[in-house]
């Protein structure tokens, strides 16, 4: 549960588009464009890093190999 919060400007909006949004339908197709804008966000980034340089195939690699899980610990 979220206390004490206070919304910027662009949550507010978010919020009052919700408003108008009678079904789950909506709010489920609504969810679904918000994710296609980050995503196709992310994908101009990560195009603009590999254009750059600053990411490439040895970095991929490096990734790939990194292990990120938490240890477990009894």
């Amino acid at each position: 549960m979220i206390q004490n919060v206070e919304l910027n400007q662009a949550q507010l909006s978010i919020l009052r588009l919700l408003e108008r949004m009678n079904t789950m339908e909506k709010v489920d197709e609504l969810r679904q464009v918000i994710s296609n804008y980050y995503a196709r966000k992310a994908t101009e980034e990560m195009d603009r890093l590999w254009d750059s340089g600053e990411w490439g195939e040895a970095k991929n690699e490096a990734v790939l190999e990194e292990h990120l899980r938490t240890p477990y610990v009894k």
